[in-house]
């Protein structure tokens, strides 16, 4: 689309409609998701009385599912053009398969309804992000993807504390989550998932036309496999340090069991989830701005840094008060990345390859998910509760560096360099 007609558009709070509404749709999705996977892990080791390798096996399948489907959906939506079906099914998969949590009686039903639902979000972020990438100019694609993952978190942090308060009224202050607690919440977080849905099949549209007056397809020849590359190194290497950096991250199921063995109740766990989260949002929108300011590589940067630090933090933690203002951090971390990688995607490659790319990116960033899961499972259980934080802020920190050494930053374009000088 060309920026004249992007500007010609009505705005929303000065924003696209497709990034308004994504938005909302994001907000809506994650106030589901957000009553549901927080307490899974509480859910699984309070309820069920599963380990924690399996805890680690369950987030490491659920996470990493539909690696291969997101590639895929990302391509179909470049050879098509058409970025808006595969988002509006994948809301609709995820909305489904929720309600399926209410009558679980196993740890396997409950990996079985986590892989359908991350299934869902497979088939729909590549074409979701390479829409919202279409639907904006490049001076303006850090502020899009930044409101975009700040409305996610604002609808995450609101599902937590709409999570905090049937806690309340069902259980009071216990400190392990009852059964009978999490159905509830599980069948309440059913209508906005399905909200989200009805959102993007009714206010979000395909972008007209890009600048050269045609849809955006990929050209014939083109497939998954050898779009890797994307025309650039920098764009290979780029893929391969986010792998790197996902490898070592420990899973926030693995935050939550370590909050609860420093001695914080369900209750507790949840209100700081949830201020965790008003951080991120907070911070998802200003970095997303700086970063169509400066290099997004530096943001990228600075939010794995903090993640070290943070990891490192709860690695060395002895008391529950030191876990508190360390899982805000960590809220600080996603704002400061979530956004900021998605829009140096869309920096990186042109505009009709952008679906494949980001189904590589999240090949990149969720294939290393399970074996990680896997590792932090087997450290927390044979080793000791801080091994699997300090082998993540080890990565963490190597991660960095090799971003800042490996990734240069990319080329602007004229109209990004004009935006910087205002």
């Amino acid at each position: 689309m060309s920026s004249s007609s992007l500007h010609r558009e009505r705005r929303f709070w000065g924003l696209a409609p497709n990034v308004f509404f994504l938005g909302i749709a994001s907000l809506l999705m994650d106030m589901s998701g957000e009553m549901i996977q927080n307490l899974l892990p509480l859910f699984l080791a309070n309820v069920l009385g599963v380990k924690g390798s399996i805890i680690g096996l369950v987030e490491g399948v659920a996470e990493s599912t539909g690696i291969l489907l997101r590639t895929i959906s990302g391509w179909v939506s470049d050879r098509t053009g058409n970025r808006k079906l595969p988002t509006t099914l994948g809301y609709a998969l995820a909305g489904v398969a929720r309600p399926f949590l209410v009558i679980a009686q196993s740890w396997s039903a409950v990996l079985a309804i986590r892989f359908t639902d991350r299934l869902g979000k497979a088939t729909r972020s590549a074409p979701r992000d390479a829409l919202l990438a279409d639907s904006v100019a490049q001076s303006e694609r850090g502020r899009a993807f930044g409101f975009h993952r700040a409305m996610d978190t604002a609808g995450a942090m609101a599902g937590l504390l709409m999570a905090a308060g049937v806690v309340y009224l069902v259980q009071g202050s216990a400190e392990l989550l009852q059964e009978g607690t999490f159905r509830v919440i599980a069948g309440v977080a059913l209508v906005p998932a399905l909200l989200a849905a009805l959102v993007v099949a009714v206010a979000v549209h395909e972008p007209r036309r890009h600048a050269t007056g045609q849809p955006a397809r990929v050209p014939d020849h083109l497939s998954p496999a050898n779009t890797y590359h994307m025309g650039n190194r920098s764009y290979a290497r780029f893929l391969s340090v986010v792998a790197l950096f996902s490898l070592g991250n420990v899973s926030i199921a693995f935050y939550i069991l370590r909050a609860q063995a420093l001695g914080l109740t369900v209750i507790q766990v949840l209100l700081l989830l949830a201020a965790m989260n008003a951080l991120y949002a907070g911070v998802s929108y200003y970095a997303g701005k700086v970063s169509d300011r400066i290099s997004r590589r530096t943001v990228m940067a600075a939010g794995w840094a903090l993640a070290g630090v943070v990891s490192l933090g709860f690695g060395l933690a002895r008391d529950d008060w030191q876990v508190l203002g360390l899982l805000v951090l960590y809220g600080a971390f996603l704002g400061l990345t979530e956004g900021t990688s998605r829009a140096l995607v869309a920096d990186l490659v042109p505009s009709a390859r952008r679906g494949s790319a980001y189904g590589l990116y999240y090949v990149a960033a969720g294939l290393p998910v399970l074996p990680a899961g896997l590792i932090a499972g087997f450290l927390w259980q044979e080793v000791n509760h801080a091994a699997p934080f300090l082998v993540g802020a080890a990565t963490s920190l190597l991660s960095t560096a090799l971003l800042l050494t490996l990734v240069p930053p990319p080329v602007e374009s004229p109209t990004r360099s004009a935006s910087g000088k205002r």
